[in-house]
This record gives structure tokens, sequence and C-alpha cells, in this order.
């Protein structure tokens, strides 16, 4: 059975032979070799290389081809910041920079850098036509976050016309680019939309959920699968994702993945994840990545559950810990050596923390995985500074 075959098998909620295993290699595929991000999230060429090493290297059942949030936002007029190691950044919205919602009109095929991304899959489909490629859209909400950026958390309030109006226009850019993946030959389309993880259950409702459905419709109409990524603490969402009949919700370290799966089994959905990115892939061993990815896939079981890290992996993740866990996936004897193996406890040494909290002003910690390249850190981080002024001399 093919790694396609096989995922589709978990899509539909069938027992598999072995748990499916989706690398999520974004820039981590400009490592393979030998590129920086921005050479490499630049050029279909580079894309397609990565991809044929990282299939080479770990035998993944699926793989995305692009796993970069800011592609629309960029064909959009937003302004990015680009890093050797990370994906770019979103620093401008033209929504609070002069432009008005009506200005904005829905990209097409070869503005930015969808032209590149969609010839990356043209030829990722033909190179690997016994692998499931995922084409990943950006969410209609974190998209309305790289346009309006954290005002929207006020309008959702005080304008809620305004914000509806929004979510409709980023919406049809996001079925824009599900058609043009689907075009373009991938099975899987994943709509990912982290910022969703900063919002309630109400305003998932009230804002997300129309748009949403929408979407996960009209990828169904096209006989292809969808999935529905989200980071962060998302906890409370779960379920009101699942009312947008996705057929896969792809979830990270952050949320339990025994709750996802009672949650999503209950409703007849299939589900991902949900591997540490940073303290087991990023700086774990690979006898570390073994036995978590063990962990992951006795909770996931072989029914409707996907292994895969909880986002985008970190660029300079060892290739040495995906190998690690390739072997486990697809070696039952290594999987009952990690199951037998005597789990060690690791040290944890806590800072010193005497003195905290003794200044003369409130202290706001802003804890985050990278607030350079991922959405959520990076927009929380912002709405702080913003409000920090109105706060002058007491934080």
């Amino acid at each position: 059975m093919t790694g396609k075959e096989l995922i589709k098998k978990a899509f539909r909620l069938e027992e598999t032979e072995r748990i499916p295993w989706i690398p999520f290699v974004g820039c981590h595929g400009g490592i393979l070799i030998g590129k920086d991000a921005e050479e490499y999230l630049k050029s279909a060429e580079f894309i397609v290389a990565g991809i044929d090493e990282a299939v080479n290297r770990y035998n993944p059942d699926g793989l995305p081809v692009m796993f970069d949030l800011q592609i629309e936002a960029e064909a959009l007029g937003c302004e990015l910041v680009w890093a050797d190691n990370n994906p770019p950044a979103v620093v401008s919205h033209p929504l609070v920079s002069g432009k008005n919602l009506n200005d904005l009109k829905i990209p097409g095929p070869s503005d930015g850098r969808i032209g590149e991304v969609m010839k990356a899959c043209r030829q990722s489909c033909e190179n690997h036509p016994d692998i499931a490629l995922y084409g990943l859209v950006t969410g209609p909400f974190t998209l309305a976050l790289h346009l309006l950026g954290t005002d929207i958390f006020i309008k959702m309030f005080e304008d809620e016309q305004y914000v509806q109006e929004l979510m409709a226009f980023t919406k049809s850019v996001a079925l824009f680019m599900t058609e043009q993946y689907i075009k373009n030959g991938c099975d899987v389309i994943a709509m990912v939309d982290p910022m969703t993880s900063q919002i309630g259950p109400d305003q998932f409702r009230q804002f997300v959920l129309p748009a949403a459905t929408e979407i996960f419709s009209f990828i169904r109409s096209k006989g292809v699968l969808g999935s529905f990524f989200v980071c962060g603490y998302a906890q409370q969402n779960i379920e009101v994702m699942c009312d947008c009949k996705p057929d896969n919700v792809s979830i990270d370290e952050n949320i339990p993945l025994d709750y996802v799966k009672e949650v999503c089994l209950k409703n007849n959905i299939s589900f991902g994840g949900n591997m540490k990115l940073t303290v087991v892939l990023l700086m774990g061993t690979k006898e570390d990545c073994q036995s978590h990815a063990m962990e992951c896939m006795e909770l996931g079981g072989r029914k409707g559950f996907i292994l895969a890290p909880g986002c985008d992996l970190p660029m300079d993740t060892p290739t040495e810990n995906l190998e690690a866990v390739t072997e486990i996936v697809h070696d039952p004897y290594q999987q009952d050596v990690i199951k037998a193996l005597e789990k060690k406890e690791k040290e944890i040494i806590l800072p010193d923390m005497a003195d905290y909290g003794k200044a003369d002003k409130v202290i706001v910690d802003i804890i985050t995985l990278d607030s350079e390249s991922c959405a959520p850190c990076q927009y929380m981080v912002e709405a702080v500074k913003n409000v920090a002024p109105e706060f002058e001399g007491i934080v």
C-alpha cells in the first residue's frame, strides 16, 4: 500500500496496518539542500529539490508542498521581513496603512510567489505520485490578522459588520488558493488557521465557522480531502472546528492528543499530531524522539490517526531526529524495543527566581515559540506592545 493510500485510509477512519507519518517539512527543506529560508521559499526548483530529499531521508506518507502562511498576505500587499532560518514575517498591514477593504482584490495565479508554489506542486506531484501532497492555505482568520493586524480584536466588539466583510474577503482568497492547489495536483488541502487559538468558541462560531465550513464544503465537492490545522492552545475550539466538517483536524503539543481523539472520532473526523517541536524534535536526542513518537502512536491508535509534528518543523531540526522517527514508524521491532526501554527522567534546572517580581513596575512576561516567524506569537507580542504605552511608567 502506498503512502497516499494509507493517508486516505486514515482519513476514512479505516484501520491501518501502520500509522501514517507526515513530517511537516517547510523551510527545513532548505537545510536538506544547503539553502537558506529565503532562497528556498522563493524558488520552485529548490522546493522540489527539498521535497525530493525529504522523501529520500524521511520515507513519509505525505508532505506539504510549502509551509508558509505569508504567501497570500504577500500577494495582497503585506510587506515581509525575511530571515535565513525562518519563514518570513508580516511587518505591515494594508488595512491600517491607508488601504480600504474595497481596494483589495483576490490575487491572480502569477501574483507574488503563487506561481512558483504551483510550479513546485506540479513537479512534486509528478516526482512522487505515491505520496499524499498537501497544499497549505492560509486560514481566513489568520489572513485577516495579516491584513488588519491586532486591531481586529477590537473591531470584533466594536464593528462586527466590518470583520464579517473582511472574513468574506479572506474566505474568497482561501477558495482561490484551494482551487489553485487542486488544479496543480495536491491530494489534500490543509487550511491552516493558527490565529483561531486566540479566540473562544463563541467568536469562532460567529466569525470563523461560516467561512471555514464553506471552504471545506468546496474542497469536498472537488473530490479532495480537507484538513484543519491549528496550533497554540486551541482546546476550547476543537468541537467547533469539527462543526466546520473537515475530514481531518491536526493539532500541536498544546492540546492533549487523547482529548482530540475523543472529540474527533465522536464526530467521524480523523486527527493528527502532535509531536513536540522544540523540546523533542529540535533539542532532543534520537532516543527522545523515538520515545515521544511511540507515546503519540500508542495514544492515537490505528484508526483515523496520522503522526505528525505539531506545526512547521524548525529549519534546524536535526535530520537524525526525524530519521529516528521514520525508523520507529516503519519498524515494528523497533517499536517493541522502545516500549521495553525504561524511560529516563531528565533533570530540569530552574532559574533563580528569588528576586523576580520585586521591581517597582509590573512585569509582563511574553513567552513564545518564535515571535519572528510564528503568526500567533508575533501578533500577541504586537498586541502587548500596542497596549503597553497606556500604562507608561508602571509596566
